[in-house]
């Protein structure tokens, strides 16, 4: 891969980008001045040295959070709304320069950021809406004797855990509903990725979000400093987007103190074309759901069933379009496809593509690591990938797609349901009714179809099964952040 140079505005937009820990609406050093590399995944760099969260850090975090939450929960809702609309538009303003930054911490073409920047900020828009319209209701009982009010508070401080993948919209898909519902909050973005955290924060104390509302502090150790806050009983909610791993860890420990828990797990979708389907909009609904974010999502499509009557020719048009793609720095022009987060994810993926191969796999393009500096690993198809093989059974997280055939329905839902996981599937076909039909038995929580992409922020994301538990998103979002109280109120 050819050298390229970097985006000429880098270095001045790093130096502009808070490196502290934000604690009570300052930024501060970590307790011992401990710091920690942020790398570019592209080229190996480091970007910046940030503070690096200790165990008392984080209790400090949280009484910040504790202090101000009475406070903050009688906020006019109006106002909460107004906070969220004014950090949406700055959001927009700022697109290019926050892509230039996700870009260079997290690897994603300039192209993929400025649209997450896009997705992100329309969940803050969202959420300013939501704000005035929590409800209740109100009733005689049926027995005609007393009166029931029923009204929702905030839940209290909350403890919000982000991934590298999505550095901003994962940060405003949680900091939105719980800024609307009235909740304040310890975020813990990723390692690899906090840079995006640390501008949101910038741009909501600037929208007027009061001190301490929101607290961010990176870290390390995640075990060191999320076990003191996850097992405080002044913690009322834990939100957490990442492995099933982690996730499982995460309940458990919240166990001890009925912590409310939101988990958005891992993902291992399969994308079914049917012998009816539209071959192009099949191949380029492939596209988006394999190669968006370069199939570092837990969206990903990771399981292709091709109906044995179009696999030949799905297959073809998929792999010509992914090998085109052209693999490079993200900032740099015309890239598609940037790095792997780091060094040990490319060496997950390059296990399950030589698992696979050793197997009896055909690799129709790609199949190996890139050379040259930085993590990137050639987009990647394979065709008659057997049973047993790791690349079917565990979620990829890498751009590599593996085609299976089939002829018969229910077998293919079968084998779309024999994962541990049910985020989300994509299913295309012409026949409404098979779509509804296979919709309906498939063990989901999201559905695709004819189309790549489920994700919006309109609508409830989550999944059933080990991909969690809880949704983002949509009106169901805010009620994550919600708790219900019930009035028995005797008639005069």
């Amino acid at each position: 891969m050819a050298a390229t140079t970097i985006h000429p505005d880098k270095d001045a937009l790093l130096q502009r980008v808070p490196t502290g820990l934000y604690i009570a609406g300052e930024w501060r050093a970590a307790t011992g001045g401990r710091t920690l590399g942020v790398e570019d995944p592209a080229t190996g760099e480091t970007l910046a040295e940030i503070a690096d969260a200790t165990p008392e850090d984080a209790v400090a975090a949280l009484d910040a959070a504790c202090a101000v939450q009475e406070q903050w929960a009688q906020h006019p809702p109006r106002e909460r709304g107004e906070i969220l609309r004014r950090a949406f538009e700055e959001l927009i303003d700022r697109s290019e320069e926050l892509s230039l930054l996700m870009t260079l911490e997290m690897g994603k073409p300039l192209s993929e950021a400025r649209g997450e920047i896009a997705y992100a900020a329309e969940y803050f828009r969202w959420f300013s809406e939501e704000a005035v319209r929590i409800d209740g209701r109100y009733a005689t009982a049926p027995d005609g004797r007393s009166r029931l009010l029923v009204m929702k508070q905030p839940v209290g401080p909350c403890l919000l855990i982000t991934p590298w993948n999505f550095p901003m919209a994962m940060g405003t898909r949680k900091i939105g509903p719980a800024i609307a519902a009235g909740c304040t909050m310890v975020m813990k973005p990723a390692k690899q990725t906090p840079l995006s955290t640390f501008a949101l924060a910038d741009i909501l104390e600037r929208a007027g979000l009061p001190a301490g509302v929101l607290n961010v502090i990176a870290s390390s150790s995640a075990s060191s400093i999320i076990t003191p806050l996850i097992t405080d009983a002044r913690m009322r909610k834990v939100s957490f987007t990442g492995s099933t791993e982690i996730g499982r860890l995460l309940v458990k420990q919240g166990a001890e103190q009925l912590l409310r828990s939101s988990m958005e797990l891992g993902g291992n979708a399969p994308f079914v074309v049917f012998e009816d389907a539209d071959l192009d909009k099949a191949v380029e609904g492939a596209m988006l759901a394999k190669m968006r974010n370069g199939g570092e999502a837990c969206t990903a499509a990771n399981r292709f069933f091709v109906h044995d009557s179009v696999a030949d020719e799905f297959t073809k048009r998929l792999a010509e379009r992914m090998g085109d793609l052209k693999v490079g720095h993200g900032a740099a022009d015309g890239t598609q496809v940037g790095p792997l987060i780091d060094g040990t994810e490319r060496a997950k993926v390059a296990a399950l593509v030589d698992d696979a191969r050793e197997r009896g796999a055909e690799v129709l393009t790609g199949g190996a690591p890139v050379d040259g500096p930085g993590y990137f690993y050639a987009p990647t198809v394979l065709r008659s990938v057997p049973l047993g093989a790791r690349v079917l059974e565990e979620e990829i997280f890498g751009p590599v797609a593996p085609v299976q055939t089939f002829t018969d329905e229910d077998d293919v839902v079968a084998r779309a349901n024999a994962t541990e996981y049910g985020l989300v599937a994509y299913v295309f076909t012409r026949d409404l009714d098979r779509a509804l039909r296979v919709g309906a038995h498939l063990e989901t929580g999201m559905l695709g179809i004819n189309q790549g992409i489920v994700s919006n922020p309109a609508a409830p994301f989550g999944g059933v099964k080990h991909s969690g538990f809880g949704r983002e998103g949509g009106r169901e979002g805010i009620d994550e952040y919600l708790a219900t109280k019930y009035f028995a109120i005797a008639n005069g």
